[in-house]
């Protein structure tokens, strides 16, 4: 009998132990499990960081468009446009291509309207000039060269692109870098603009210069 009743004595011991283990470890648990979505607030807020449209350096204002353009470089890797935040013409998308680069969007809305690849070493410059003379009003026109994309642009094509703000497509010339920002019957030049002539002596690339990259913020319904 005292055997039988030391073993229940430990048996109650041993029970009443884990219980108090159990209770211990469920409330700490539980304390834990209340304070953990608190935490991960608090952290995601310290160590968010902003999210930008087209991965812009800063943000832009509500009445404005964010906009990330880049040349091609050389005659390897094609170039790329990004417009409130979508990627409108990208090597990745195999919609760009040797020459000039162009996109139409609305002035209003930020809507791609029409976009194209147009050749301008052995390509036919009167598809171009037809796809610039066509191009309505109120609208932004986004411009990206790559390899080569004046070697058959001819005056007409320039002055062309003078009207839609250009500052330097009058100098455009083969295997140029050049990025451009317009807009139709633009009564001033353009800021988004940026050009680097084909030169041997300071060329990044051998027979190219460096690929040029343009962002910003454009102001909606100002051109």
């Amino acid at each position: 009998m005292r055997v039988a009743g030391l073993i229940r004595a430990v048996a109650l011991i041993f029970t009443l132990v884990a219980m108090w283990v159990f209770y211990r470890s469920y409330v700490s648990f539980g304390r834990k499990t209340i304070r953990l979505p608190r935490w991960l607030g608090m952290s995601s807020k310290e160590t968010r960081l902003p999210k930008t449209k087209c991965g812009l350096s800063k943000s832009c204002l509500d009445n404005f468009f964010a906009f990330k353009i880049s040349s091609g470089a050389a005659n390897v890797v094609g170039p790329s446009m990004c417009f409130e935040n979508e990627i409108i013409m990208s090597p990745v998308r195999n919609n760009v291509g040797r020459g000039l680069n162009i996109a139409v969007v609305n002035g209003s809305t930020g809507h791609l309207l029409r976009k194209g690849s147009f050749d301008m070493y052995s390509g036919d410059p009167e598809r171009l000039m037809s796809f610039l003379a066509e191009i309505p009003d109120g609208t932004l026109v986004l411009v990206a060269s790559y390899d080569d994309p004046g070697t058959k642009m001819n005056d007409k094509i320039r002055t062309l692109f003078t009207n839609l703000g250009s500052s330097y497509a009058k100098q455009l010339g083969f295997r140029d870098s050049w990025v451009f920002v317009g807009a139709k019957d633009l009564k001033y030049k353009s800021p988004f603009e940026q050009f680097l002539k084909n030169n041997p002596q300071t060329n990044k690339y051998e027979g190219w210069p460096e690929l040029l990259e343009l962002e910003g913020c454009v102001p909606r319904k100002i051109f």
